[in-house]
């Protein structure tokens, strides 16, 4: 089963172009540094990626491309991540951001939903700025299936749980944070977490 969990608004897609090019004293033409991977920027300043789109199945590549050109990268600003197409990459891209110690920031009127949510957790240190949205719900499969036709315990509730765990939550958390999420608003919905709820599940660490 493929689930997702991404907030559905009507986008328009704009194709990046990736590679850039400049001409030398001699006329000839040179390749510049590629700074974008997919959804992720490597700022100039070599250590920092700012990231806008949601997690898709490439996500995972992109990032390992990235971190290979830039492997001193410890901090990614997030502008806009509405969640995941594709649950399984995002799971393996946020703990792969969490065994690398980065930490993340959630930008001024930066917006985060769904899998988003997930993939801001990994991060060791977490902070926001002003005018910000935090959004959870339901993950579907896709069609019509929902996190809530399972009950509590079934195994497809599991790679949630084990993934909060695997960056440093307790049992307790992991489990109280998740029902929370799917029961907070069906997957075609979305919940605007409070800034009490955002404080009870801890997800600033400062």
């Amino acid at each position: 089963m493929n689930k997702m969990k991404i907030l559905r608004v009507i986008t328009i897609l704009f194709t990046t172009v990736l590679v850039s090019c400049s001409s030398d004293d001699d006329g000839n033409t040179n390749q510049i540094e590629q700074r974008q991977f997919g959804i992720f920027k490597v700022l100039d300043n070599d250590t920092t990626i700012e990231m806008d789109g949601t997690i898709g199945s490439s996500s995972l590549d992109d990032f390992n491309n990235l971190e290979a050109e830039f492997p001193n990268v410890d901090r990614i600003q997030i502008k806009n991540c509405d969640g995941s197409s594709d649950d399984t990459i995002n799971l393996q891209l946020s703990l792969k951001v969490h065994q690398k110690g980065m930490n993340i920031r959630l930008m001024d009127n930066g917006l985060i939903a769904s899998g988003g949510v997930d993939f801001f957790l990994a991060g060791i240190q977490r902070t926001k700025g002003v005018n910000t949205m935090i959004g959870v719900h339901s993950w579907s499969d896709g069609s019509g299936t929902e996190a809530t036709d399972f009950p509590v315990g079934h195994a497809n509730h599991l790679p949630y749980i084990n993934y909060y765990m695997n960056i440093g939550f307790s049992q307790q958390w992991a489990e109280s944070f998740y029902y929370f999420t799917i029961n907070a608003a069906p997957a075609d919905s979305i919940h605007w977490m409070t800034e009490l709820e955002i404080t009870e599940y801890d997800i600033l660490t400062q």
